[in-house]
């Protein structure tokens, strides 16, 4: 995925500790493509970013749209490959195995901790 690995957090639970970052334009462009599946705790988080779209993928994710302070003003569950979505406030997107959004109880509004290192 990425030389850089992140562990997101809401509320101080850990609630994805691979996450993948993708920032430049290739490895933003080619997101999660070729991925059979997701994990619990995986995902990829895309910076900066705020449209995605599921053409060839082959699993539904979540996407939750993050403004620059990571605050959650977006999330979209259960996208289907081939969907769509943006929002013009994000600066990341954070994909995640489809369910995991409301698993957590993400909801628009609520701060996220996001810590990167490299591998």
């Amino acid at each position: 995925m990425s030389s850089k690995c992140c562990q997101v957090y809401h509320y101080n639970e850990l609630i994805a500790e691979r996450i993948g970052l993708a920032s430049g334009f290739f490895p933003r462009l080619r997101g999660l493509l070729g991925r059979k599946s997701l994990d619990e705790g995986e995902g990829l988080l895309l910076s900066p970013c705020s449209s995605i779209h599921c053409f060839g993928m082959r699993f539904p994710i979540d996407a939750i749209f993050l403004d620059k302070q990571y605050r959650v003003v977006a999330v979209h569950p259960d996208m289907k490959p081939g969907a769509m979505a943006s929002h013009r406030q994000a600066r990341y997107v954070l994909e995640l195995k489809a369910g995991e959004a409301e698993r957590h109880n993400l909801e628009v509004g609520e701060q996220l901790r996001i810590d990167c290192i490299s591998r």
